[in-house]
């Protein structure tokens, strides 16, 4: 009688930290534009050159890498300008030797890799089309008029800043589909007046304030690999091999009273989460500085401001039977609703459970400086250096329009609050540099290289694959062709690739198997590698009009 009440306990206790941290884990992903997705397919121009433009900002794309450009302008200018991205996200699972988690050893993804991967792309106040593609089309345009004889340039340009798409909902089976099955993020800038003041032949300023619709949607499966929730998979293997409750059970906590559906299996899913959060105005700016002393030396700044967003949304849980059968055989007993009472259980778990939801996410400052040096008349090299602030993102807070079901479980371990959840993210800030060469072939034509070793402000023991972002390196090439008539085409090609191994039990919201893990670790004590691979295209074409 002493061993039942505590290993329903135990089974209450580890069914609070797989299901509210798993579950709450997932809205985390914002993450993924952190200082490894930003200006993929934001200019051609600048994607040629490795981002490596802030002292020779490109045109009315100045608006976003050093608004000051803009004052280099005359007259009125149009550009128009489509990008295609593919993204790539392969994994390979396998358990470590001595996995052991409660008793349950044999993982059904040990050996498996992760499948096809699609993209999708947000519509501003629509929403996520059905379809998935194997790659995104992007366009952007933008406007310019300076009058003549005078100082001022204004401008405004539509833009993607950041993006990250990856739909793994092709196979149903993707081992990958515990941690996103789909992570749609995208930071789209449908508006952003600017205005450049010329105040010498070699100093101008500029400003900008880009207004953006920031959004991010999540699907993901989850399971929940821990020792305890295996342990108390393996005491009802004990008490009721066939999934079938007894008298002394129901008479005493109710362990097995969920039947053949309530039986715990931790390699098992347990649930689906779906959340679609957005930001429709979500204003910065953007301050830009430009010296050009000489025709072979210019130095830029520029300062892109932060903001504290506050999106909202809709969440939707949606609970498998083993969740639900297990807690109402719990509660069907006779002592069952006693231990609920005194560790704060909701009564069942709802198989579906929505609402709305909000969240702050700040969105950090970032400064960046370079330099361009024309070496001779035919190669210029341009290098950058930026530094933004992700460090802000130690903790991100949640709340719901209500108190979920699953988060009224883990008052128990401090969640006093069951519409509310924080989390301690550990981001750090970055330094990162980037390298850009133009060689003039002739006055028309002229070939663009870049080189971009972009580091990660998500460290190694943080990473999962709702964000699956470890360093990479951006190579890019491109070319510049002027028309007689003032006119100007940029075509640009660019591959970018990280690795990352992460060995079992190194990264606690991934692979570890700690007793008493809180935090979501759907590969646990597995070894998690594999690869991120962008490529995309981008091709601008700039006139007078």
């Amino acid at each position: 009688m002493t061993v039942a009440p505590s290993s329903n306990a135990l089974s209450a206790r580890r069914l609070v930290r797989a299901l509210a941290a798993a579950g709450l884990a997932t809205v985390l992903a914002p993450q993924a534009h952190a200082g490894v997705t930003d200006n993929l397919v934001t200019s051609p121009t600048a994607m040629a050159m490795g981002n490596a433009v802030t002292a020779d900002p490109p045109g009315i794309e100045s608006i976003h890498f050093n608004p000051a450009g803009l004052a280099r302008l005359t007259g009125t200018q149009k550009i128009d300008a489509v990008f295609v991205a593919a993204i790539r996200n392969t994994n390979h699972f396998v358990s470590a030797p001595d996995i052991d988690i409660g008793g349950f050893k044999d993982d059904p993804i040990n050996g498996k890799s992760s499948g096809p991967v699609r993209q999708a792309l947000e519509i501003p106040f629509y929403g996520i089309p059905k379809f998935r593609l194997p790659a995104v089309l992007v366009p952007s345009l933008g406007v310019s008029y300076n009058a003549p004889g005078s100082p001022w340039t204004f401008g405004t340009l539509v833009y993607l800043s950041a993006a990250m798409s990856i739909d793994r909902t092709k196979d149903p089976d993707d081992p990958a589909r515990f941690d996103g099955r789909l992570v749609q993020l995208q930071r789209l800038v449908y508006l952003s007046p600017a205005a450049a003041y010329k105040v010498s032949d070699t100093l101008k300023i500029g400003v900008s304030v880009p207004i953006a619709y920031s959004a991010f949607a999540i699907n993901t499966d989850f399971r929940a690999p821990n020792k305890l929730l295996g342990t108390v998979g393996q005491l009802q293997k004990a008490v009721c091999p066939d999934g079938n409750g007894t008298v002394i059970d129901t008479l005493t906590f109710g362990l097995c009273g969920g039947g053949p559906e309530g039986m715990v299996n931790p390699f098992k899913r347990a649930a689906n989460i779906d959340f679609d959060l957005r930001a429709s105005f979500d204003p910065t700016i953007n301050l830009g500085v430009l010296w050009e002393p000489k025709k072979w030396f210019a130095f830029g700044v520029v300062y892109q401001g932060g903001t504290r967003t506050t999106y909202t949304g809709s969440y939707m849980f949606h609970s498998d039977p083993m969740l639900r059968s297990f807690v109402r055989g719990l509660n069907s007993s006779l002592l069952g609703p006693v231990v609920g009472a005194i560790t704060g259980m909701p009564q069942e778990i709802p198989e579906y459970q929505s609402g709305n939801m909000t969240a702050k996410i700040p969105f950090p400052w970032r400064v960046q400086a370079g330099v361009k040096l024309m070496l001779t008349d035919y190669v210029q090299v341009n290098a950058d250096v930026s530094y933004a602030d992700w460090a802000q993102w130690n903790q991100l807070t949640f709340r719901f329009d209500r108190s979920v079901k699953l988060l009224e479980m883990a008052r128990l371990f401090g969640y006093a609050n069951s519409s509310e959840a924080t989390f301690k993210m550990g981001f750090r800030s970055v330094v990162n540099y980037s390298l850009g060469t133009q060689l003039n072939l002739t006055k028309k034509l002229a070939l663009r290289f870049g080189y971009e070793p972009r580091k990660s402000s998500i460290p190694g023991d943080k990473m999962s694959l709702l964000a699956p972002l470890p360093d990479t390196k951006l190579k890019s090439v491109g070319l510049r062709y002027r028309f007689d008539n003032g006119g100007e085409v940029n075509v640009t090609a660019s591959y970018m690739k990280g690795t990352y191994n992460i060995p079992a039990r190194s990264d606690c919201n991934l692979n570890c198997d700690n007793f008493f893990n809180l935090i979501y670790n759907p590969y646990a004590a597995t070894d998690v590698s594999g690869s991120l691979v962008v490529k995309y295209a981008g091709a601008s074409y700039t006139r007078p009009f």
